[in-house]
């Protein structure tokens, strides 16, 4: 990847929705070559999709929670039954496995503590292996993926 193509995802970071032809002056090119070299990161698996940024609101999720989860043990079954589960819920919008402790990472989204409390002890709670719960709740979204007061570009 060149600079050029590096400036192609910059802008698409930004706004997805570009009409190939702002892009492309955005960048420097005309639109035939901007469009090829769109199509070509999307074809390489660099550019993986577009997606629409909604309201957590709108969802009635705007209350995040950030979980760490401890298990109990690290059979292949109960390990793979465990992130099954989890990633079913809607409420899990993220869930990592870590290296080290906390065992796992979850962003959890839900309308207020009073939902999250009820989710925590009707969903999480039920699933096997797991030893300990850990909730944060963020006071101030400093760096987010979302645009700011779900504001679109």
């Amino acid at each position: 990847m060149d600079e050029i193509d590096h400036a192609i995802i910059a802008e698409l970071r930004q706004d997805a929705r570009l009409p190939n032809v702002v892009l492309a002056d955005r960048v420097g090119l005309t639109p035939g070559p901007c469009l090829r070299r769109v199509q070509r990161l999307e074809g390489e698996g660099v550019i993986l999709g577009y997606r629409a940024d909604i309201s957590p609101a709108a969802l009635d999720q705007g209350f995040e929670v950030l979980l760490d989860i401890e298990l109990t043990r690290f059979d292949r079954a109960g390990v793979e039954g465990f992130e099954e589960a989890m990633a079913s819920f809607e409420e899990v919008l993220e869930l990592y496995r870590l290296f080290g402790s906390p065992d796992y990472f979850a962003r959890i989204a839900v309308t207020d503590v009073s939902a999250y409390e009820s989710f925590l002890t009707e969903h999480v709670l039920t699933i096997p292996l797991i030893q300990r719960v850990s909730s944060r709740f963020p006071m101030k979204a400093i760096k987010s993926l979302r645009p700011a007061n779900g504001a679109g570009r």
